[in-house]
């Protein structure tokens, strides 16, 4: 982002300092005789302008072989042919309005190409210079020297300026990285601190009141908590290596600042309070992105309503939770293999609680969305993604 500004500046600055040189030009070229010459001339200084400064701020940044272009004809060429076809005037004199566009197209290169292009560039130019002035008749060696010391001094600024600039730029990315992982990694010590917390409450507990002998370990009720407790274990395991790519770096969806939740600790707090409810929650994580606090919320209260209508409606005690992030977002599913229903019923397209108003309205208002797909003895498969 830093890097990317500065670009942008160095396109604009350069800019600048052509329509400067291309005024001045056009200004002079205006005040004298008329000649269709001169004027055609301005034309292709023009055009090679625009071409080369419309790319650059529609990439972002400069084409080199546009740079190389510019340089060659506005700096090389175009004198060459000023020379034959005018010979003398405003237009071929040392500093004079088509000479000084070199200047222009020196701080262009400096910017645009490596230092070993902009010092072939700028030596063309003050070459040219030096050679047109030669085949100008009575040009002064004061005023030629004068021009070059110009194109030096530009390059010179351009130079210096790039180069504070790409530091900044370079330095303000540098320090927004350190921002990111220092963020991440005080989000993951937040997610392994409830983890920690959950795990003694749950997990521990269970299993110091077995090795005690205080309850029966066959027992139905105990063995329920147990697999519970295991499916629990499995999804924290599943938490764990989500949001780790291949590259090693941690993915993310949406900005982490004040408010930001952890999107795998809401949706298994959505888990374990449906577990609660008697309902069994068999859950795949896949690259799970840490999301803005309201969307993770909105998410898991999302999530939650599914199993709610699961327990309620189904007419089954088991639901399937997949979680998948990528790179545009996630995708949330909450599956049964319950009795299902006719989505195209009017009761279910116009109940305020139903599936699709009461889940559907919590994703719209973070600019989400959900989709209900049901068949009578078929199940229910509530999707919900972010963004939309």
């Amino acid at each position: 982002m830093g890097v990317q500004r500065a670009r942008r500046w160095g396109v604009k600055g350069t800019g600048l300092f052509r329509a400067a040189h291309l005024f001045y030009a056009g200004s002079v070229v205006i005040t004298e005789p008329y000649d269709i010459r001169a004027i055609a001339i301005l034309v292709a200084v023009g055009l090679t302008s625009v071409v080369l400064y419309a790319s650059a701020l529609r990439r972002g940044w400069f084409a080199p072989h546009l740079v190389w272009a510019d340089v060659l004809v506005t700096g090389c060429v175009l004198p060459w042919i000023a020379v034959a076809v005018i010979s003398e005037g405003p237009a071929v004199e040392p500093h004079g309005w088509l000479l000084v566009q070199a200047l222009s197209a020196g701080t262009a290169a400096v910017v645009g190409l490596g230092w070993r292009g902009a010092v072939v560039s700028v030596a063309l130019l003050l070459m040219t210079s030096m050679a047109v002035h030669q085949a100008v008749p009575e040009s002064e060696w004061t005023v030629v020297l004068e021009h070059m010391s110009a194109v030096l001094v530009s390059v010179g600024f351009a130079a210096a300026g790039w180069w504070y600039l790409r530091r900044e730029g370079s330095m303000l990315d540098a320090a927004q990285e350190r921002a990111v992982a220092a963020e991440t990694a005080l989000a993951r010590q937040a997610e392994r601190t409830i983890h920690h917390a959950a795990l003694h409450d749950t997990v521990l507990a269970t299993l110091t009141t077995i090795a005690g002998g205080q309850v029966d370990a066959n027992a139905a009720s105990v063995r329920d908590r147990c697999a519970r407790e295991a499916a629990y274990l499995r999804r924290l395991i599943q938490l764990a290596d989500a949001p780790h790519h291949d590259s090693g770096r941690v993915h993310r969806c949406g900005p982490l600042g004040e408010g930001a939740a952890n999107t795998g600790a809401a949706l298994e707090e959505a888990v374990r309070s449906a577990e609660g409810l008697g309902l069994t929650v068999f859950a795949q994580y896949h690259a799970v992105p840490d999301l803005p606090g309201e969307v993770a919320e909105s998410l898991a209260a999302a999530v939650s309503e599914a199993f709610n209508n699961v327990r309620r409606h189904a007419g089954t005690d088991v639901a399937y939770l997949t979680i998948v992030g990528s790179s545009a977002g996630v995708e949330v599913t909450v599956a049964d293999r319950g009795i299902g229903f006719d989505t195209s019923r009017a009761d279910h397209r116009e109940t305020g609680t139903g599936l699709r108003r009461s889940i559907q309205g919590r994703l719209a208002t973070v600019g989400g969305s959900a989709r209900v797909d049901s068949q009578p003895g078929e199940g229910t498969v509530v999707e919900l993604r972010w963004p939309t």
